[in-house]
């Protein structure tokens, strides 16, 4: 790697605002806002608003198609078996 010219890689706390779950990761992004986290250190906190805690694929509830494709949707349509 070129010296100098890379944003400095640190540990922060990730913050899902709609669900309040929190994580510890790695990021290039800086924050003025810290937190302390469970092993006692303090980690600048980075508010997100999805995390895998609150989006519809990691928990479930993610909306499925039921209208079915094209042939499905002609058929109901036109009351064909």
């Amino acid at each position: 790697m070129k010296a100098g010219i890379h944003p400095e890689y640190r540990k922060v706390v990730f913050l899902d605002t709609s669900s309040d779950f929190k994580f510890l990761g790695g990021s290039t992004q800086g924050s003025e806002e810290t937190i302390e986290w469970e092993d006692g250190s303090t980690y600048p906190l980075i508010r997100v608003e999805i995390s895998s805690a609150s989006h519809p694929f990691y928990t479930g509830k993610q909306k499925a198609d039921k209208a079915g494709g094209r042939v499905d949707r002609f058929k109901k349509k036109y009351n064909l078996s």
